[in-house]
This record gives C-alpha cells, sequence and structure tokens, in this order.
C-alpha cells in the first residue's frame, strides 16, 4: 500500500513537472517580471542609519555607609533600573520629538501619535543588571536625527535618573510642613491652656516640697496651740478679776515718770511691735490682726478714761502702786485675750480654707495632668515631624546629588556615515527566489487550467477508459530547429537572470 502511495505521488510530481515544463515560457515571463519589479522595489528602500549610547552608572557611592541612620538612603540602583525601564513613556517621547524639532511636522494630534508610536518601535534600551550599562539604540532614515534623538534620550535618561525621586521627596517635604504647621498651633493652645490653667488656680496648685494635707497638719497644730494658749489666758484674766471681786473698778490714767500715761506708752510699743509685724508679715497675718484689734481697744479706753476724768473734774485722784499694778495686769491679760480670739479665728478660718482647697486639688491636678499629657504628646509629634522634615529634605538631596551615582558614557552618540540596512543583498536573494517560485506557480496554474495528457498511463487514469493505441510524434528538422532554438533561448534568459543577480549582488556588495 505504501508502494503504491509513492508510485502515485512520484507520478503527480512527474506530471505537474512535465506541466510547468509545457508552459514554461509563460512562468519565465512571470519570474522576470517578479524580479525586476521586486529588486526595483528593494533598491529604492531608503537607508537606514542606526546610532547608540553606551552609558555607565556607578551606584556605589561613599555616601551610603556614611549617611546610614541619619535619613533614609535612596535605592539608587531600583532608581536607575526604574528610569530605564519608563523612558520610553508617552511624555518622555513628546518630549523627545520637542528637542529635535520633529513636532514641528506634526500638526494634528494624529499625527503626533504617529511620531510618537514611529519613535516607541524604533527605539530598543538594553541594560546588564550586573554591571549597570545600559545601551540606547535608534534607527532612522536620517542619519542627523538619529544621533540627535540619541542624544536627546541619554539627556533625558541622566536627569530623570538624578531627579526620578525629587518629586515625591518635595511632595512628603510638603505634607510634613502643613502636619507641622498644625501641631504648631496645636502645641500652642496646648500651652496657652496651661499658662492659664496655672495662673487662674496658682494659689491652689501644690509648690514643690508642699502639700495640702502637710499644710492642713500644720494648721490644725497651730490652732491647737492657739486655743490652748486662749484658754490659759482666759484663765489668768479670771484670776485677775476674782482678786478684784468681781468688780470693775473705775481706772484713771496714771503718769509715767516720763510724764506720759501708762495707756499712751502701750499703745506706742504696740504700733512699734506692729510696724516690725508688718516689716515681715502681710495685714492679713493672725498676729498683725491681732495687735491692730488690740491698739484700738486701748485707744478706745484711753478716749473713755479721759472722758470720765474731764467729767469729774477730779485730776488729782491717784490708786496706790500696787492696784496700779493690778488694773495694768488686767488690762494686758484681756488684750492677751482679745489677740488670742483673733489668732483663733484667724486659724480657725484658715484651716476650713485649707481643708476646702484639699477637696478641690485633686480635681486641679486632673485637669492639669490632661493639659500636660495633651501638651506632651503635641511637642513630641511636632519634634518627630521636625526631624522627619529635615530627613525628608537630606534624602530629597541625596537622591539629587552627584555623590549618590555618576554616569560615565562609554560611547556617546555619533552621526553614523554607513547605513546599516536594509540588507538588500538578502532581499534581491529573497526576490530571485520568490520571482522563481511564482513563475512555477504560474506555470503550474496554466496547466491546470488547459490539462493535457502526457502519457497513455495518465489518459487512463484520468478518464478511466481503456486506452486501445498511441500515435508517436515524428519531430521534422524544421521542429527540431524550433525546438532548439526555443531550449537555447528559454536557457539563455535564465542565465540572463542569473547574471542580472550576479551583478546586482556585486553593485550592491561593492557599493553599499
Amino acid at each position: 500500500m505504501e508502494h503504491l502511495r509513492m508510485e502515485h505521488f512520484y507520478s503527480q510530481l512527474l506530471s505537474s513537472l512535465k506541466g510547468i515544463w509545457k508552459h514554461r515560457w509563460a512562468g519565465f515571463c512571470t519570474a522576470w517580471c517578479l524580479v525586476l519589479v521586486g529588486w526595483a522595489n528593494v533598491y529604492w528602500m531608503p537607508d537606514e542609519y542606526q546610532s547608540s549610547a553606551r552609558v555607565y552608572v556607578d551606584t556605589q557611592s561613599v555616601l551610603k555607609p556614611l549617611m546610614v541612620g541619619m535619613t533614609s538612603v535612596p535605592n539608587v540602583a531600583q532608581q536607575v533600573s526604574i528610569m530605564s525601564r519608563t523612558l520610553l513613556s508617552r511624555p518622555n517621547l513628546e518630549r523627545v520629538l520637542r528637542m529635535v524639532d520633529l513636532d514641528v511636522k506634526a500638526v494634528t494630534p494624529r499625527e503626533v501619535d504617529a511620531q510618537v508610536n514611529e519613535l516607541l518601535k524604533a527605539i530598543r534600551i538594553q541594560g546588564t543588571g550586573t554591571y549597570d550599562i545600559y545601551t540606547i539604540t535608534y534607527n532612522n532614515a536620517d542619519p542627523r536625527q538619529v544621533r540627535d534623538v540619541v542624544q536627546a534620550l541619554l539627556a533625558i535618561f541622566v536627569e530623570g535618573s538624578f531627579k526620578g525621586k525629587k518629586g515625591d521627596s518635595e511632595k512628603a517635604v510638603q505634607f510634613i510642613d502643613e502636619q507641622v504647621r498644625g501641631y504648631e498651633e496645636k502645641l500652642s493652645s496646648a500651652e496657652n491652656a496651661v499658662k492659664e490653667f496655672r495662673l487662674k488656680h496658682n494659689f491652689l496648685l501644690p509648690r514643690e516640697g508642699q502639700d495640702y494635707g502637710s499644710k492642713l497638719l500644720q494648721a490644725s497644730e497651730a490652732l491647737g496651740n492657739a486655743q490652748l494658749e486662749l484658754a490659759e489666758a482666759e484663765q489668768a484674766r479670771k484670776a485677775l478679776e476674782a482678786q478684784f471681786g468681781g468688780d470693775e473698778p473705775v481706772l484713771v490714767a496714771g503718769v509715767a515718770p516720763g510724764g506720759q500715761s501708762e495707756l499712751d506708752s502701750r499703745i506706742s510699743t504696740l504700733n512699734k511691735s506692729l510696724d516690725a509685724l508688718r516689716l515681715q508679715y502681710t495685714d492679713q497675718h493672725p498676729d498683725v490682726i491681732s495687735t491692730v484689734r488690740l491698739i484700738g481697744q486701748l485707744e478706745e479706753k484711753r478716749r473713755l478714761e479721759r472722758q470720765k476724768q474731764s467729767a469729774s473734774g477730779d485730776a488729782a485722784q491717784q490708786y496706790s502702786p500696787l492696784f496700779q499694778q493690778m488694773k495694768v495686769a488686767l488690762a494686758e491679760a484681756e488684750a492677751r485675750v482679745a489677740a488670742l480670739h483673733a489668732r483663733v479665728d484667724a486659724l480657725r478660718e484658715r484651716q476650713t480654707r485649707l481643708q476646702e482647697q484639699r477637696l478641690a486639688v485633686p480635681e486641679l491636678e486632673s485637669q492639669l495632668g490632661q493639659l500636660t499629657r495633651d501638651y506632651q504628646v503635641n511637642k513630641e509629634n511636632y519634634e518627630k515631624l521636625v526631624g522627619r522634615r529635615e530627613a525628608a529634605k537630606l534624602s530629597g538631596e541625596l537622591t539629587t546629588t552627584t555623590e549618590m551615582m555618576s554616569f560615565k558614557i562609554i560611547d556617546p552618540p555619533t552621526l553614523p556615515q554607513r547605513p546599516i540596512g536594509p540588507n538588500r543583498a538578502l532581499y534581491y536573494s529573497a526576490v530571485l527566489a520568490l520571482g522563481l517560485l511564482g513563475g512555477c506557480a504560474a506555470a503550474l496554474g496554466l496547466a491546470q487550467l488547459r490539462p493535457t495528457y502526457l502519457s497513455a498511463a495518465e489518459l487512463r487514469a484520468g478518464t478511466g477508459l481503456r486506452v486501445l493505441g498511441t500515435i508517436a510524434m515524428n519531430w521534422t528538422d524544421e521542429e527540431k530547429r524550433k525546438l532548439w532554438r526555443d531550449r537555447l533561448g528559454f536557457g539563455a534568459g535564465s542565465v540572463g537572470l542569473l547574471l542580472c543577480y550576479g551583478g546586482v549582488m556585486a553593485y550592491t556588495l561593492l557599493f553599499s
């Protein structure tokens, strides 16, 4: 079965070849036409020029280990890698068009899109991740445009690598500045709140080394001592009154040896004591209050005695020295009792006031603690934001500084002198092969359109009928000469086609 299939295949192939040979001139003309048209198109194809640039990016900077811990050191290698991948973005390509003045040729947005797409197809960027070497290549029919485009791309690549993250750093600094201003207002409000609270409750807030518990204890002890002294003074006064039999004698102001009455002398002494007390205490001090009250009582008693003395008219009446001393002692006892009463009242008021303040102090301390905590929180956040703002500024400067990375242009873009394409030799050969295949296809097509049977076997296989016999062709001399000329012309045409191909290839290799 396999043998039959192979025999049928060979039979079909032989029949096709015979058909092609029969219509060889049609195929020959078709091949010539195709080859000539194809070679003309290849010849008129515009020359293609290429320019490239290689740049080495050194990302190993000495600043990196020095700045660790002070700020966030940018990942320079990642920044350069991202820039190399985003270099062919539409904004960058439009910028290239403007830099090389290609945008003047585009009037409509559609033409701009066409130019951008053309650049995108013709530009290639290759990089090696190990050595950080990047190659930018561009192909075009205009050699000057090729060089200018590569130069523009190289400039954008270097500039973009330096300023890749500067915009992000500026936005971060701007955001932090807004937060800092907000926290400045909060911090100022918190400071004013604490200051106003302290000024308002200055006398209630405990001072360093003192508290209301100790103050209240001291006030209670002072009040107890004053009450004890008051009780002692009242007992002493009662004892003196008992010596007078309970009657209140009428005293006549005695004259002291210096010509001054006893009451005047006491009042003068108390005034001196009052001046000394005012040098040490305020007018609200209990001793000052009691002394003032005693002076007032003595002055009132002196006024009454003088009225009695003037009414009786007995200016010469005098008492015995013992009686006079007892009267003086009684007056001093009364004065002491009055002073102690004033001290006890003042101390009792002070104790009551301290007790009330003691109850109010915990609430005040709680409010002050809350205000202080708010102030501390705002202060800490403010200081952190200020520190981060400086770190962000430093990071932005590090991102754009030339010390963090250095660019070394290994191969700068140059003006190409010879085109790199198209590969006309390959195209000429391909056109020749396609032309020959086209000629064979044309001849085979004609053979299929106008089929003929070249043997009795083909006729029997094609019609299914029995072949009774065949008539052989008897070639005359004229037919033989005609057949010879036909084959000679076909061979000459084929050789001429090959010679033309050789000439075209020689011209291409020598002058391209």
